[in-house]
């Protein structure tokens, strides 16, 4: 299902979020629908707002592909220092 530019307009104004947040979600590959399903409820004090959450996920991405360059990196590294040797 495409989510018309109105369904993302109806979450930038319930979840409070800025032009570059809805813009990240995008990337992030969420939908409007998911934004509003995590706008946090008085009975949830645990749940951060859906801009904070926004950005916790796009940080633990940005954190999970750094750590998977490094491992490549070091793999890489180690392999060719193995065919030297040899």
């Amino acid at each position: 299902m495409a989510y018309s530019e109105q369904m993302w307009q109806d979450a930038k104004k319930k979840c409070r979020l800025n032009s570059e947040d809805i813009e990240l979600a995008k990337r992030l590959g969420l939908n409007s629908r998911s934004l509003v399903k995590n706008i946090p409820n008085k009975s949830e004090p645990w749940k951060a707002p859906v801009s904070v959450w926004l950005h916790e996920i796009d940080e633990k991405r940005r954190k999970k592909t750094e750590q998977k360059q490094k491992r490549r990196a070091k793999a890489a590294v180690t392999q060719n220092n193995g065919s030297v040797t040899k």
